[in-house]
């Protein structure tokens, strides 16, 4: 029964626990239980005698990055739309976006009535192609996102030589990459800004939440704004159960904020991360060398990462398997055989199911905008061979002992020779 799929009755190659995730310490616990009894829940909350807690993460994130500012948002999302904004982008200014990605890398363009113009990837990263982004490049773009996927960061070397040739400012979207640099620096620092997300699945998480980073003042002063509804913090420290917020009215913002309980627990987190980080990376490098002898391709990164951050575990599979078994069906019988979700990559963002503007009455901005916001109309026959030809497992998996990995190559190698899925 050895040889038997488990998806079909078998016996499974490792049917022991892995880690969860999220994680939590007494540091965690202590923080939240600090807001319950500050009486200050929001930033918008009346001022309690000592920063805010979102303040105090901003600050902590910012020193971890070198950053010189950084200004915590309500999502991943919110921290895209408030990058874009700050560098004055607006309706139907174009804005590049690579076709391999979450779907919010795009709809957060569209959610400032802009245009995200799909973008072909790299085959062995699936991060953006600097050839491809030089061709995309119109009288109309107005930024250029890059997105660093999965666990590989983008080849940013030739990506800001190009935004800088055209006078374009660069956000990178580093939603999975806290943690990894590129030329020693924190990814995040090589464009005008970057977004993070902090949503339940992320490196650094607090169920929700989101930042931007920046070392423009200027930038910095506009995303504060920008995230509370037109008001920023007050210069100097209110009275007690003042407001911290002050109408300044430079420009109208939303309500972007993060709450108290979120930025405390990522302040907590930030204390596990690094350590985190290494365990994923010592348990990655044992993994890809085991997947390599096995004729899988374990995703790369651009020559110039010095520290990858893995937000999920990303393999191609062989030409053949993915003719022959398919990669769902891989992917659905590999989980079977470790007991942990393997998923598909990201459908390409021209043939993503989730990305359907055409969906949405507030897109309908007349026949000529919306003929440019279809995804259909963009080819990227790159993005979507990576698409098809790569599953993704989750970090927690390299949060186990370096034993476990070599159950996760047993199980691939058990699938790649079953006969059970050709025949499905």
């Amino acid at each position: 029964m050895l040889d038997k799929l488990a998806i079909h009755g078998g016996t499974a190659v490792f049917e022991g626990n892995w880690p969860n995730w999220p994680q939590s310490t007494e540091s965690t616990r202590r923080n939240l239980d600090e807001v319950l009894n500050s009486h200050r829940w929001s930033i918008s909350g009346q001022y309690r005698g000592q920063a805010s807690w979102e303040e105090r993460f901003g600050q902590a994130f910012a020193a971890y990055t070198g950053a010189g500012f950084c200004v915590p948002s309500s999502t991943g999302s919110a921290a895209l739309s408030m990058a874009l904004e700050a560098c004055e982008v607006g309706a139907h200014d174009e804005v590049i976006v690579p076709g391999v990605s979450w779907v919010a890398s795009a709809s957060a363009v569209l959610g400032i009535n802009a245009i995200p113009v799909l973008t072909d990837v790299e085959p062995d990263t699936g991060c953006l192609d600097p050839a491809a982004l030089e061709r995309a490049i119109t009288p109309r773009t107005r930024a250029i996102t890059v997105v660093h996927l999965g666990s590989a960061v983008a080849d940013l070397d030739r990506l800001v030589a190009i935004a800088h040739a055209h006078a374009i400012p660069l956000i990178e979207d580093c939603a999975q990459a806290h943690g990894a640099r590129y030329a020693d620096r924190h990814v995040g620092r090589f464009g005008s800004a970057a977004a993070f997300s902090m949503q339940h699945s992320k490196l650094l998480t607090s169920g929700e939440g989101g930042s931007v980073i920046t070392d423009d003042a200027r930038l910095a002063r506009r995303l504060a704004h920008l995230r509370a509804d037109g008001r920023t913090l007050s210069a100097q420290p209110p009275g007690l159960d003042e407001m911290a917020l002050v109408e300044t009215a430079e420009i109208m913002g939303n309500n972007y904020c993060l709450s108290e309980f979120h930025a405390a627990i990522l302040v907590a987190q930030l204390e596990m991360l690094d350590e985190q980080l290494a365990l994923r990376r010592r348990n990655a490098a044992v993994l890809d060398g085991l997947l390599l002898s096995l004729g899988f391709s374990p995703q790369a990164s651009a020559a110039g990462t010095t520290a990858r951050a893995h937000y999920t575990y990303v393999v191609r599979l062989p030409q053949l398997i993915v003719e022959t078994q398919g990669v769902e069906r891989f992917a659905a019988a590999l989980a079977a055989e470790i007991g942990l979700p393997c998923k598909t990559m990201y459908s390409a963002l021209n043939q993503n199911r989730l990305y359907q503007p055409a969906s949405r009455k507030r897109f309908k901005l007349g026949r000529g905008y919306t003929e440019e916001i279809d995804p259909s109309r963009f080819h990227l026959p790159v993005a979507q061979a990576f698409s098809r030809s790569c599953i993704a497992l989750p970090h927690r998996m390299l949060l186990a002992n370096t034993a476990a990995m070599e159950h996760v190559a047993a199980a691939f190698a058990k699938v790649a020779k079953s006969s059970d899925l050709r025949c499905a």
